[in-house]
């Protein structure tokens, strides 16, 4: 599956709780090091999910404080490392959804662009 298939998805779920593409690059630069430039290059290229995150330039240290539960499963249990970062993912981009404010979506990190 590739990255591109994915993409629109988060895309339209943010848009339509009112937020901005903006807010959901910001998740993703924060979680992988992608920054605009390289994820509209991943989208176009159509890598897979698993060479977007094996190719991800800085996945943050940080990753492991994600919690909670995604898809009726614990983030911080799943056992499949490349399963965790996808969820990981879309805990991030579901708390962009619900409009939780950034500095906790973030896990107390510094925002990586002003929005």
């Amino acid at each position: 599956m590739s990255f591109a298939s994915i993409y629109p998805h988060y895309v339209t779920k943010v848009e339509r709780k009112g937020h901005t593409v903006a807010e959901l690059h910001e998740v993703i630069t924060w979680l992988t090091g992608y920054d605009d430039a390289a994820i509209a290059r991943v989208v176009a290229d159509e890598i897979t999910v698993e060479e977007f995150f094996a190719g991800a330039p800085a996945w943050n240290p940080h990753a492991g404080l994600i919690t909670g539960v995604i898809c009726g499963h614990r983030v911080e249990d799943i056992e499949d490392p490349l399963m965790q970062k996808v969820r990981y993912l879309d805990k991030l981009v579901d708390e962009v959804a619900r409009g939780k404010k950034m500095s906790s979506i973030l896990r107390g990190s510094a925002p990586t662009r002003a929005v």
